[in-house]
């Protein structure tokens, strides 16, 4: 647990990072030419919170803000309130790719495929989530399948794959029709099929066996977690596949 929430937030603004990851801070936020040919959007403008609300509707929390090109999530309680970040629109097959920073002992998310329906009250109750952690800091660092970089309590990611707490790390997303994919820095942290027999084994044999809808849509809004702990997010950006637009409205 983060004992000082300004400490925790002026590590994830003040920390150091590698010079790759300063290099883009002079363009975050932004589309290159060739991102948008081939069809990429940015899900934060690096201003505002335009394109976002609240998971169960309505604005985004205050707990939410916008600075120096950073979304940031300034909570410090260490509570699970269920004021998740999520995308207006929902999104079937796409790519996804985002820089975060996690507080030293921080905990957070990306989950997709996720729908706010009368059946359920947090969001990861449908959707999948790549792990947000501090490995070293935090007690699910002790377990393999929590680490940074796993789809959340279903995959092992290789050892090492993500960056110190307070430093920037790059995750990419790869959800097609029947398979995901993700990586962190580069590294391939899962790869699994998805809706067919071997998918539902996997649910079965973790802690979301008992949640029917978990991980069941083709298609959901995007979800940055709520977890009580200070985390940071830029560059985010996202690509459709194929028929994604057509699987969005079912």
């Amino acid at each position: 647990m983060i004992g000082s929430k300004a400490i925790a937030l002026s590590l994830l603004v003040a920390a150091s990072v590698a010079p790759a990851a300063a290099a883009r801070d002079v363009e975050a936020n932004a589309l290159t030419a060739k991102e948008r040919s081939e069809g990429w959007m940015l899900l934060f403008n690096g201003r505002d919170l335009s394109g976002w609300q609240s998971f169960s509707g309505g604005a985004p929390a205050p707990t939410w803000r916008v600075r120096d090109g950073t979304l940031e999530l300034t909570k410090d309680d260490g509570q699970m309130s269920g004021t998740d970040l999520v995308t207006a629109a929902s999104f079937g097959a796409f790519e996804l790719t985002l820089d975060w920073k996690v507080a030293p002992g921080g905990n957070s998310g990306v989950l997709y495929l996720a729908r706010n329906v009368p059946q359920t009250r947090q969001v990861y109750e449908t959707g999948l989530e790549m792990q947000i952690l501090d490995d070293t800091g935090h007690p699910d660092g002790k377990i393999a399948s929590h680490r940074a970089g796993s789809l959340y309590d279903i995959t092992v990611p290789p050892p090492g794959a993500s960056r110190p707490a307070g430093t920037w790390n790059h995750a990419r997303l790869l959800v097609e029709r029947g398979r995901i994919r993700q990586w962190l820095n580069g590294t391939l942290t899962a790869d699994v099929s998805y809706g067919d027999g071997a998918w539902r084994k996997r649910v079965a044999e973790s802690k979301f066996a008992q949640m029917p809808l978990f991980g069941t849509y083709p298609s959901g809004v995007i979800a940055l977690q709520d977890h009580g702990e200070p985390v940071a997010f830029r560059n985010i950006k996202l690509r459709k596949i194929g028929a994604s637009a057509q699987a969005a409205k079912q």
